[in-house]
């Protein structure tokens, strides 16, 4: 167990490329989505729960979504799930955690992980953030793990890094560019000299106020009106207020963009961010020619198919290759595969359209 360190599960988000499963009130963190027995938050804790106890463990979040966690996370104190009452994006999420685990411990160090990964290998993941805790808790340093890119996509957050280890396993950071256009993404792949950002990043409670204060002072002094009030039964009402008084703006943009002590681990360890349909459909792929979750299918010259069903049904598909095919209840999405980037669109489309009825 890593000592005096604290994990912080980012769970904020509504998932929208997954519609029509994930849903406003129940989004896709808080779905088995792989078909696995586990929701993705689930996943995360067990994940994390090798690293440090449990009463270590914090969930931000939509205060919305506070009973799911608490549903799904029963071992998890109220204390540990911090209801965020409007999105404002990763610096805000940031900038909460580090305030209230700095009101339990001065000098611990920090880990900050979306709900929403798969890694799959575990074993090789636990050795690099024990590296990472190691440099983040002697040194005044910002470290994210990441990954190699296999494709130019704009999605994800860019890494130029010193081929020079500064410690094993650690590079100093050269430039961060954070969801670059096509283009630039292009560039970067081709390049050879660039990483993924994982959106996984450890640093010690006194490095990340430390940045904090000088690249995002005004959030960062908003938040240090609630001391006293962390770790209390009138923390939430501090955060209401925080939160009407603040910027939205992603730790990203606001900080490693701009941040002078960021470093990065070259990691591999089987990541995903499972952002869209698409990502579920590599994961899940099989020897067949098509690919199903929950669904029983009957397939008549159809191949490279996605089929997903909420509950157990039979699904015949004809003449069909390339497509994904995803019912739920109220709502079924026929799309091709190659423009799955569409979905995000098309549930806001429908959200307006109905209303939110099939949001």
């Amino acid at each position: 167990m890593l000592k005096d360190t604290y994990v912080v599960i980012l769970a904020g988000g509504i998932g929208s490329r997954f519609w029509p499963i994930s849903r406003e009130n129940r989004p896709k963190q808080f779905i088995d989505i792989l078909g696995t027995g586990n929701t993705l938050i689930q996943d995360a804790y067990s994940r994390y729960r090798v690293l440090v106890p449990s009463e270590n463990i914090f969930v931000i979040t939509n205060a919305s979504y506070k009973d799911l966690v608490k549903e799904q996370l029963p071992e998890l104190s109220d204390n540990q799930i911090l209801g965020e009452p409007v999105g404002k994006n990763t610096a805000a999420c940031v900038a909460y955690a580090a305030n209230k685990i700095a009101d339990l411990s001065d000098n611990g160090v920090l880990i900050v992980a979306p709900s929403d990964h798969l890694i799959q290998d575990e074993n090789n993941f636990v050795n690099q953030m024990h590296i990472a805790h190691a440099y983040a808790k002697d040194n005044d340093a910002l470290i994210t793990l990441g990954l190699k890119p296999h494709r130019p996509d704009t999605g994800y957050g860019y890494i130029q890094y010193d081929e020079k280890e500064v410690s094993v396993g650690v590079n100093k950071v050269k430039t961060f560019t954070e969801k670059p256009p096509l283009e630039l993404a292009e560039k970067f792949l081709d390049s050879g000299d660039f990483l993924w950002n994982s959106g996984m990043f450890v640093w010690s409670v006194p490095s990340i106020l430390k940045a904090l204060n000088e690249y995002l002072p005004e959030m960062n002094l908003t938040f240090g009106q609630g001391k006293g009030a962390y770790n209390t039964n009138i923390e939430g009402q501090h955060i209401e207020r925080i939160y009407s008084e603040i910027a939205s703006i992603s730790i990203d943009n606001g900080l490693l963009e701009k941040a002078d002590n960021v470093y990065v681990l070259p990691s591999d360890f089987g990541w995903s961010d499972l952002g869209t349909w698409k990502s579920v459909h590599e994961k899940l792929e099989s020897k067949e020619s098509n690919t199903t979750l929950n669904a029983i299918l009957h397939a008549i010259n159809a191949k490279d198919n996605l089929v997903v069903t909420d509950t157990e049904k039979l699904v015949v598909i004809k003449d069909l290759d390339g497509y994904f095919i995803v019912d739920s209840k109220d709502a079924l999405l026929i799309c091709k595969a190659d423009q799955e980037q569409e979905v995000k669109k098309i549930s806001v489309d429908i959200r307006k359209k109905y209303d939110g009825k099939f949001s």
